[in-house]
């Protein structure tokens, strides 16, 4: 039996924010199972395009990694994906991983789960971020991705595991679903907020930190500077900190039956 794991994630074109955030995960995984063939793969063909025809980099969409572990003879291959949320990519992952191994009988593949799986992984994202009691006049807003998928409650559930937690001025808004800044802002003026620091809650702080979340124009930084608030941005991808890639690589172990 030779065993394989491919390491998936959206992908990010910044070459810095990459090696922090997705490398840093992949080198533990490949330290941990250093027996093993451990791979890379993207779901973001956008992504891929754009880096081989900027960098002439190779990456990886997840069927070339099934293919290329299928070509050196692997037949037990787990995926992990570094995913934050059980989304439609993820989904597109599952559909691309299961219609692959019903082509390829001998080839068993299982998946992990993504970040925010169960209720336990969003305690264990509050602990692995870490943060002090933040003071009454301060706050911090993430910047999520966010889906029209259901898994967009995913945000406001870590949201409320926060409060919980007694972190009162902490909000997480999305790009992409229902909840945007356009919806905070009215609340942190209610609460009186001055400062805020602004973080996303992405795997990376690649395209939409740095331009929809950081940039000087038409940004969520540059939105609450005209509200009236005092803004530090916090660039720093999710990827970056050991205790997510302890969450990523538990998830990983968990479904490997060896």
């Amino acid at each position: 039996m030779k065993i394989g794991i491919i390491v998936v994630s959206f992908g990010t074109s910044y070459e810095k924010t990459r090696k922090l955030c997705i490398e840093s995960i992949e080198n533990r995984i490949k330290k941990k199972y250093k027996d093993f063939l451990v791979t890379r793969a993207f779901t973001s063909q956008m992504i891929i395009n754009k880096l081989k025809k900027r960098d002439n980099y190779i990456v990886s969409n997840p069927k070339e990694a099934l293919e290329a572990m299928k070509a050196k003879g692997v037949d037990n291959i787990y995926i992990q994906p570094l995913h934050i949320i059980s989304g439609h990519e993820y989904e597109k992952l599952q559909e691309q991983s299961y219609r692959f191994a019903g082509e390829n009988k001998n080839i068993n593949i299982k998946i992990g789960k993504p970040l925010l799986s169960d209720d336990l992984d969003y305690y264990r994202v509050i602990n692995a971020l870490n943060f002090p009691k933040v003071k009454a006049e301060e706050s911090i807003v993430f910047m999520g991705h966010g889906t029209d998928h259901v898994s967009d409650k995913s945000y406001q559930i870590l949201e409320n595991k926060f409060k919980e937690k007694g972190y009162e001025n902490i909000f997480i808004a999305t790009v992409e679903g229902e909840k945007t800044i356009d919806d905070i802002i009215p609340v942190l003026k209610d609460k009186g907020i001055k400062r805020i620091s602004l973080m996303p809650f992405m795997l990376v702080a690649g395209d939409h930190a740095i331009n929809d979340m950081a940039s000087d124009k038409d940004s969520w930084k540059s939105k609450l500077l005209e509200e009236g608030f005092q803004v530090e941005v916090i660039l720093k991808g999710l990827g970056e900190i050991k205790g997510i890639q302890d969450i990523y690589i538990d998830h990983l172990k968990d479904v490997m039956d060896i």
